[in-house]
């Protein structure tokens, strides 16, 4: 397909993108695959796990997480990579010697990555999360069988004017301690139960509560009841205790945004940590784009110190936005710093950086 305008230099450079990313994101994958059955091969033994799930379920998914995640990474480093040899070879000196001009040069470049970005969001919102079940699934059947909490002092709104507090709660044998629940209506009381001790019951699906004190408030009357021992059902389960950041990777984007929506109303600390997966998904892939201005910027230019300083350059500033994403996104799930802004300011820090290497870039 031949599109309007385009030159043979065009087609050359979005080819040598494409290819040099695709094939140094192949080979890092190979390295991570490597090292995961290093790490995983005592479980997977362990565990009598045929082959073909290993292979199918667990690596066919396990692949496209994390190639997608580190995208931005590998691009960065292929294009610093595949520019420098250009740079050294004398392909863009001669390419500006021929009338294109530099910042016409730059447009395949983002053409290129403009693709990889557009695809990089659908699948963060979309492919990567269906996958990331199926990967996660394996590995708590697998490798990680143990699921327990630690929570203490637990306040949640099960759903509107009910709200439930645990003082602790142990998963491991599903028992919590010091339990209350409240349900109030037009800002009055209207009742409440307190519990020494509750134990989930799997089997009837309702909570075992001992030793307990319920009362009613009615307009014109009240009442009090004391018990040791009786099954009653709420519209909660132990499942809404466990800390639940780590499933956000396997929400896709109209499931996230319900257990967002869950979350806030349950006031629920949690909200910051799924917002942040929520706008991650798309902020991530735009550094993309980002990364492709510097890594051009900074590798176009013929020095003697070659390739490897470009590339070696290339490394550090990636470690370097990592870094920095990781120290906003803590910001906004401990602090107040509101996530969407948490996960834009590297990018936009970049951006400038990005800028000012434009301005000394060759022309």
């Amino acid at each position: 397909m031949i599109i309007p305008g385009f030159t043979k230099i065009d087609r050359y450079i979005i080819r040598r993108f494409l290819t040099t990313y695709l094939f140094t994101l192949l080979l890092c994958m190979i390295i991570v695959v490597v090292f995961d059955t290093t790490e995983k091969i005592d479980d997977f033994i362990d565990s009598h796990i045929p082959l073909s799930e290993i292979i199918f379920t667990y690596y066919l998914n396990f692949i496209p997480y994390f190639a997608i995640l580190f995208t931005p990474l590998f691009l960065f480093v292929s294009v610093i990579f595949f520019t420098s040899r250009m740079a050294t070879n004398s392909e863009i000196v001669a390419i500006l010697n021929s009338g294109m001009t530099y910042r016409r040069m730059l447009v395949p470049f983002f053409i290129a990555a403009s693709i990889v970005t557009a695809f990089n969001i659908y699948a963060n919102h979309w492919l990567v999360p269906e996958a990331n079940k199926k990967r996660v699934g394996f590995e708590t059947q697998y490798i990680n069988t143990s699921w327990s909490v630690n929570e203490s002092n637990l306040h949640i709104q099960v759903k509107k004017g009910v709200y439930v507090y645990l003082q602790n709660y142990n998963y491991a044998d599903s028992t919590g301690y010091r339990f209350a629940v409240e349900q109030v209506v037009d800002g009055n009381l209207i009742y409440k139960l307190r519990a020494e001790r509750v134990v989930w019951n799997f089997a009837q699906k309702k909570w075992r509560v001992m030793n307990y004190v319920e009362r009613r408030n009615g307009r014109m009357s009240e009442s009090l009841h004391e018990g040791n021992d009786t099954l009653v059902q709420y519209n909660f389960s132990p499942k809404d205790f466990a800390r639940k950041v780590d499933e956000a990777s396997t929400l896709n984007a109209s499931e996230l945004n319900q257990v967002i929506a869950d979350e806030n109303l349950k006031g629920s600390e949690l909200v910051p940590a799924f917002e942040v997966e929520k706008y991650k998904r798309t902020a991530f892939p735009f550094a993309i784009l980002i990364l492709t201005l510097i890594a051009v910027s900074l590798s176009s230019r013929k020095t003697r110190g070659g390739t490897g300083l470009y590339v070696g350059l290339g490394i550090a500033l990636s470690f370097s936005y990592i870094l920095f994403q990781q120290f906003s996104i803590t910001f906004s799930v401990n602090g107040n710093l509101p996530p969407i802004v948490a996960v834009w300011i590297p990018n936009l820090l970049f951006l400038v950086i990005a800028i000012l290497l434009l301005q000394r870039a060759p022309k």
